[in-house]
């Protein structure tokens, strides 16, 4: 006698990425990041000087340091842009109307 089974499962594998994979996916985007700074000229490794910077500090106050490091500049410019102008005109069309009318009138 054959046996038939109605069985519908399914089995389901769930692959789970191990810590490693994901800390050298954080590494290798951080590297990224550091890399597009350097690049852009946001951060440079100007290493001539090479002395540590000044820091003197008072009772109470937040430390003054002396550093060289880059200005983000933020303003506005004229830019001509195509701009889509929406223009309205009056004109007579004519339209229901709805009212009460007594018996009496006509």
């Amino acid at each position: 006698m054959s046996d038939y089974r109605n069985d519908t499962t399914e089995t389901v594998v769930v692959k789970r990425r191990s810590g490693g994979t994901t800390l050298a996916i954080v590494l290798v985007a951080a590297i990224v990041i550091v890399g597009l700074l350097f690049a852009t000229g946001f951060w440079s490794a100007d290493v001539k000087q090479g002395a540590m910077p000044e820091v003197s500090v008072k009772g109470g106050e937040l430390p003054k340091v002396d550093m060289d490091s880059k200005e983000v500049v933020v303003g506005t410019s004229k830019t001509k842009v195509e701009v889509p102008k929406i223009k309205t005109e009056t004109e007579t069309v004519d339209v229901p109307t709805v009212g009460v009318k007594d018996n009496g009138e006509k």
